[in-house]
């Protein structure tokens, strides 16, 4: 199924409007900017989003917008569509156009939205559109790097610590990360693996008793249909051992309108359910996904952030402690901070491991102890995550431990205690 029959098929789903409204207003959104419908599934259009949708989409009802649906079925793909949206000429030269034709691109209308008009330097611009330093290769870029075929004794299933496992529901994605750690698998030909597919995955699970966390991943699980989500989650929970879901997604991000009440009405039925978002830079922190977000949180699902350290987009201690006290605000708890895995042509993203450190170091004592998140590396060859920490353990002094607070200052802690 390529991702033309991919559009269709969701635009033939259906979820069952329960009639909820949810207006949740934030900076920018303003009584104006609401729609004129009542009742809906999704609500929030920010005033930005309502001047892109003047310009480039007038005859775009509130309704057909806020449908996730119609989002992925009208999604960039080509360069010469993105190209009334950003001027590519003051970017990049025409040949390289033609060379990033080859790339696969897609981004939804309401993510595009927040690039009208902008420059080679905007993050999000960085972010998700092509660039010719893609098909430039480092030392040590691998298409796999963390060896996730390795630990696959099943397909779709990533085994590689001992109590959980990785599970790709699907190849697809509505919007391609420039850096994505699975740029192998997703691309602008793959599909939703569907029902059959995952027997061999669910009966491993079934088989493995150890097994008591599952991650649901992808390319992003929450593009697939609801019944073909729900269907996997109520197998997923009818397994005794399986004590807890989780579902790794950028979709509140840059497709927040797939967020829907009935969505997530469906989701709060398996429970204890997990949900780690991946956030790139504060622009991404919109009304909209402020009700994507609380939503979500009513609905009783903890939410943790992810987020890759990238070069010239978040590599900064103010950008990356506004992104991260930004999520607070929008009850997301920072998790996790990424070194940028070494896939093929990724090496304008990635930053010294010595930036991540310094970042963490910049925030911590200066934001809230819950804005801090752990800065890992997903270890090359299969090695798991592993945490790197600033050294605030800076030894012993006879019966004292030495310790070096947040502002380099130093202190004794008496450790007498045999």
């Amino acid at each position: 199924m390529n991702a033309k029959l991919i559009e269709e098929s969701i635009s033939s789903d259906s979820d069952v409007p329960l009639g909820v409204p949810g207006y949740n207003v934030m900076p920018g959104l303003t009584k104006n900017s609401m729609p004129k419908y009542r009742h809906p599934e999704f609500s929030t259009i920010s005033q930005q989003t309502r001047t892109f949708i003047g310009k480039y989409f007038p005859n775009t009802s509130d309704e057909q917008w806020n449908s996730w649906r119609w989002q992925i079925k009208n999604s960039y793909t080509s360069f010469s569509q993105l190209n009334q949206v950003i001027d590519f000429k003051r970017m990049i030269d025409d040949e390289s156009i033609a060379v990033n034709e080859k790339l696969p691109l897609r981004i939804t209308p309401y993510y595009a939205s927040l690039i009208d008009g902008a420059g080679a330097d905007n993050p999000i611009v960085k972010g998700v559109v092509p660039s010719i330093k893609e098909l430039q290769l480092s030392p040590g870029e691998a298409s796999d790097p963390l060896n996730e075929g390795d630990f696959a004794p099943v397909p779709n299933i990533v085994h590689r610590y001992p109590d959980r496992v990785l599970f790709l529901a699907t190849g697809f994605c509505s919007t391609y990360c420039r850096y994505c750690t699975r740029s192998h698998m997703v691309a602008k030909d793959k599909m939703h693996y569907g029902k059959a597919a995952w027997q061999a995955g669910l009966e491993y699970i079934r088989s493995n008793p150890a097994v008591r966390d599952v991650l649901i991943s992808g390319g992003d699980p929450l593009t697939m249909p609801e019944a073909h989500l729900e269907y996997l989650l109520d197998n997923l929970r009818s397994i005794p051992h399986v004590e807890i879901i989780r579902i790794g997604t950028k979709v509140p991000v840059v497709l927040p309108q797939r967020i829907t009440n009935s969505f997530v009405n469906m989701l709060r039925r398996y429970h204890p359910l997990f949900m780690s978002i991946h956030f790139m830079h504060p622009l991404e922190l919109t009304p909209e996904v402020h009700e994507a977000c609380t939503k979500l949180a009513n609905a009783g699902i903890p939410l943790g952030s992810q987020t890759v350290l990238l070069k010239g987009i978040n590599d900064s201690v103010p950008v990356m402690t506004a992104l991260m006290q930004g999520l607070l605000r929008n009850r997301v708890r920072p998790y996790y901070i990424y070194q940028c895995d070494p896939i093929p042509g990724s090496g304008h993203f990635r930053t010294p491991v010595e930036k991540g450190l310094e970042i963490i170091k910049g925030m911590r004592g200066f934001t809230s102890g819950y804005a801090i998140p752990h800065f890992v590396i997903d270890a090359p060859g299969g090695g798991g995550k592993i945490p790197l920490l600033p050294e605030y353990y800076a030894g012993r002094d006879g019966d004292n431990i030495v310790l070096h607070n947040y502002e380099g200052k130093e202190f004794y802690y008496p450790d007498t205690v045999k």
